[in-house]
């Protein structure tokens, strides 16, 4: 019996020593939870989304070295990637995507001139659905910080300004002008209230908004941004308000009341700029550059050197990071924005700015660095990326039909008649909003040869015509041109290009495109023109398929539209236009303008993704300026120098 005791007492001892071993290891293991956790609190973030939160009684807040969203420490990694340069069907595959890289927050901009194209007509449908963008990144877990503007930059046409405000001679962009002012307050009182219902405590992924974009390195006019400050509020933004300069601005693009963030690519001079910003409240780069864009005439830019440093030092020093541009995609139609800093360049239609993921929605080696880089510090595995997009290699056609563009013309409206130029913008057309993108030929008739002067009058490029035939261009640097002497009246013709408004710097104002004044002829003006806007929308080039065309059976007469037909048989895929031996022109597909093309490059392919094709033929249209290919070829890869 005293041993069955003894053997019975020392299995409760042993039963205890287990139990106490167990505690102090559960002990030990809740430690090690919570050292994690005050870890994370105090050097990282807590990735909350959407999905995760409850409630929606404290938005993000900016008050001490760090954000907080509803009292918790909050780490912003966002990504930059703009609903109208992506098709519409792709934006649930970006999104997810940019979940798969680590990112927990989208940046967009809205784009003006795509939303009032002329006055007072909206149009927030289809690709420029904002409030869609805006519900399916909520159902996708992704915050958003929304820069609505009302000037956007971007590299796009007037920095997203429409252009029937430059009809007022005397307007003043982004300053306190009545003119301006006005036109912004009836923009705002249709976008507002669209994206109001999606801030965050109303339920919503907006967590910040953007005042204004860059204002530092711009404007002198000292009441302008707490205009728009106070636009944004008094129509019910609640959220936290922000604004972002680069180098130049910083110092006076800063206002009461918005948080300060900055834009830069090299990390010598974010650190620098980094100093500047408040102190004791949180820092975030808005738009780190992690690639660039192009311009025609130059090279592709490719920047992968010391781009993962400079992220990885960012994160370790607790900045929060937006990529510009996690996902670029394409300056579709005639969008592309342009720079002149003493020499005017345009940029190309490809806006894939060497970006984590292409052009086509491809995730890059850059975005796998990346990845892997977020995937460490964030101390979990992200989830994988949705497959990468089939692309099709079409067959090459060839193209049989063609319309000079001097037959195409009674497909327009009527031409305006006038003695002198007008400029695109002034052009009684459009309800009052004058052409905005495009080509505008001015016809007049001449009595003799002699010199041809533009005063630097052409905006942006001028294809000479006397009777039909070419002679020559007119541009910023070729400002005169020899007219051969000849008997009699002859017409002479101007095929003026707007090759894309500047989108940044100080010549906003001056951006009115065609003729903007006279062109002398042996030093006479010339008078009485006709003039024919070529907007070249869909509605026009859609014609072409109902209007007897001409064969080439010989050298077509140029320019001209060129028209064929691609046959698809299958599911349709993304795929790439290229235009070997073409000149410079643009390309419409079903109606809808790709883009331009131009043989200096440094693009050489256009991208024409999928949702744009169709089952069965496909309408190919070319306008063609100077010289005529051969074929219409359709590859998988693309082609950006």
């Amino acid at each position: 019996m005293l041993k069955l005791l003894s053997q019975k007492g020392s299995t409760s001892m042993q039963v205890i020593a287990v139990r106490r071993e167990h505690v102090r290891r559960i002990g030990l293991l809740l430690l090690i939870v919570v050292a994690l956790v005050l870890y994370r609190l105090r050097f990282h973030w807590i990735p909350l989304t959407p999905g995760r939160m409850f409630s929606r009684k404290v938005g993000l807040q900016a008050d001490r070295e760090y954000f907080q969203l509803e009292g918790n420490k909050f780490f912003i990694l966002g990504g930059s990637m703009h609903y109208f340069r992506v098709p519409r069907a792709y934006w649930t595959d970006r999104m997810l995507k940019m979940k798969a890289l680590g990112l927990n927050t989208l940046t967009t901009y809205v784009p003006w001139n795509l939303h009032e194209p002329q006055r007072g007509t909206y149009n927030f449908k289809d690709n420029l659905d904002l409030e869609a963008y805006l519900k399916l990144a909520n159902d996708l877990d992704l915050w958003v910080i929304l820069r609505p503007g009302p000037y956007i930059c971007s590299e796009w046409d007037l920095g997203g300004l429409p252009s029937w405000l430059l009809r007022d001679k005397n307007m003043k962009l982004r300053t306190m002008y009545f003119g301006f002012t006005d036109a912004v307050n009836t923009f705002f009182d249709v976008l507002i209230p669209k994206v109001a219902s999606f801030q965050y405590t109303k339920g919503g992924p907006i967590i910040a908004m953007q005042v204004e974009n860059e204002y530092g390195g711009y404007g002198e006019d000292q009441q302008y941004m707490g205009y728009v400050q106070q636009a944004l509020l008094s129509r019910g933004i609640v959220e936290l308000l922000m604004t972002s300069d680069n180098k130049d601005g910083l110092s006076k693009g800063s206002i009461a009341g918005a948080l300060p963030t900055i834009n830069f690519q090299k990390l010598d001079s974010g650190l620098s700029l980094l100093k500047n910003l408040r102190p004791g409240k949180p820092k975030m780069v808005m738009e780190y550059w992690i690639g660039w864009f192009d311009h025609w005439g130059g090279s592709h830019h490719i920047y992968q050197e010391g781009a993962l440093n400079t992220i990885a030092t960012l994160l370790n020093e607790g900045v929060s990071i937006n990529l510009y541009m996690f996902h670029g995609g394409t300056n579709f139609g005639f969008m592309n924005g342009a720079q002149d800093f003493g020499n005017y360049i345009a940029d190309v239609t490809s806006y894939d700015y060497d970006a984590p993921l292409s052009e086509a929605g491809d995730c890059t080696a850059k975005y796998f660095q990346i990845r892997d880089l977020y995937s460490k510090y964030l101390g979990q595995e992200l989830p994988e990326p949705p497959t990468q997009m089939f692309k099709s290699q079409y067959s090459t056609i060839h193209l049989k039909e063609y319309i000079p563009l001097w037959e195409a013309l009674s497909q327009l409206e009527k031409p305006v008649e006038s003695e002198s130029p007008i400029n695109m913008e002034n052009l009684p057309i459009n309800n009052g909003s004058g052409q905005a993108y495009g080509y505008t030929l001015y016809n007049t008739v001449i009595n003799s040869g002699g010199v041809l002067r533009s005063e630097q009058n052409v905006r942006d490029r001028a294809q000479v015509f006397v009777d039909g035939q070419s002679i020559g261009f007119l541009d910023y640097r070729k400002v005169e041109l020899t007219i051969p002497d000849a008997t009699g009246k002859r017409n002479l013709s101007l095929l003026v290009e707007n090759r894309g408004r500047v989108n940044y710097g100080e010549k906003l104002d001056d951006q009115r495109k065609g003729l903007i004044g006279d062109i002398f002829l042996n030093k006479e003006p010339l008078k009485g023109f006709t003039i024919y806007p070529l907007e070249m929308k869909t509605s026009f080039i859609e014609s072409f398929s109902t209007i007897q065309l001409k064969s080439i059976l010989v050298k077509p007469t140029l320019p001209a539209f060129f028209y064929g037909l691609l046959h698809v048989d299958s599911l349709p895929h993304d795929t790439f236009i290229k235009l070997t031996d073409w000149g410079k022109g643009v390309v419409f597909v079903n109606g809808m303008n790709l883009g331009r093309y131009w043989d200096i490059g440094p693009q050489r392919t256009l991208y024409l993704p999928a949702p744009w094709i169709q089952h069965g033929n496909n309408e190919i249209v070319i306008f063609e300026e100077t010289n005529v290919g051969k074929t219409v070829e359709f590859v998988k890869k693309p082609d950006l120098g």
